[in-house]
């Protein structure tokens, strides 16, 4: 128990520790795990003695700390790091609210992810109804966050889907210029209904996170 907090300690300072456990809930154990271990040796390269003229010392006490975390790594079995991730994943549970962001446009879907994990949401993306419907399931998001108009899926049948799970599920829609009546006619008529907020593009990311703020935390809804 000791040599795992003393590496839990470790995976921290290097910066790992973070984004093994994003691994883990994304990809699973192996991989997670695989990018402790690799990560440590890319690091003993970069930080070798011999690649960092002028800083030998520094490099030098560098890499006999990434030896201890070596040893650490081999003495401790693949199940007790498991749970290490594990133990991580579930206090974040505890403490982050969770977005599904459905967006089909790629660059809008990595600004809104980013955004939101630098506000500490823990937040998953997919890129259209049918793989988000998959993804709620097995997320169990706090928020959808949803453009309306998407390939495959809209966001209106998405969230009609979500609803049948989740009766009281928070959803934004976000909406832009389109000329189909029909889908306007949904939208207005969901937005009634259940009292879902809706931005429209574009829209300042300063108003987004207000909105989102305000409706997790139950100020407006």
């Amino acid at each position: 128990m000791e040599k795992l907090i003393l590496l839990e300690r470790e995976l921290i300072f290097l910066g790992l520790l973070d984004k093994a456990r994003e691994i883990y809930s994304d990809l699973g154990h192996h991989s997670a795990l695989s990018y402790i271990k690799s990560s440590y040796h890319l690091l003993s390269k970069v930080y070798h003695p011999d690649l960092n003229p002028g800083n030998e010392k520094k490099a030098k006490s560098f890499q006999q700390r990434l030896n201890r975390i070596s040893e650490l790594i081999n003495c401790i079995d693949d199940e007790a790091l498991i749970g290490l991730l594990k133990k991580g994943l579930v206090e974040e549970a505890h403490t982050k609210k969770k977005i599904l962001v459905v967006e089909d446009e790629f660059g809008l879907q990595e600004t809104f992810r980013d955004v939101f994990i630098m506000e500490g949401y823990d937040v998953r993306v997919a890129l259209d109804g049918e793989e988000g419907h998959q993804t709620f399931l097995q997320f169990k998001p706090d928020l959808v966050f949803t453009d309306v108009i998407m390939p495959i899926m809209s966001g209106i049948e998405l969230v009609k889907k979500i609803r049948r799970d989740n009766p009281k599920i928070k959803v934004i829609y976000i909406s832009g210029f389109f000329g189909l009546k029909k889908v306007k006619h949904d939208l207005n008529e969901d937005v009634l209904k259940y009292g879902y907020p809706c931005l429209s593009k574009p829209f300042k990311i300063s108003t987004m996170l207000e909105l989102v703020e305000q409706y997790l935390t139950n100020q407006i809804g």
